[in-house]
């Protein structure tokens, strides 16, 4: 079975989708960091944005693996 190339709109796409994740990652701790100062630690609002930022980050990864997989995402070495 040949394999399947994505398309230029494609690898974009996850890369646009990559960066997105990991924007709303930072927004997550950054909120936890309010919730904590704000609150003093005496409410569920800082475990709560921390525990969105672990799941977000767990998808991420996941979605790595599999862009990496597909050929989506491709690895290139730095420099020359």
């Amino acid at each position: 079975m040949p394999a399947i190339r994505p398309d230029r709109y494609t690898r974009m796409l996850g890369k646009i989708l990559i960066i997105l994740i990991l924007l709303v990652i930072v927004g997550s701790l950054f909120s936890g960091l309010f919730y904590l100062v704000k609150d003093k630690g005496t409410s569920e609002r800082t475990v709560r944005a921390l525990t969105v930022r672990i799941s977000l980050s767990l998808l991420l990864f996941v979605l790595l693996m599999i862009g990496y997989a597909t050929g989506i995402l491709q690895p290139h070495g730095f420099g020359g």
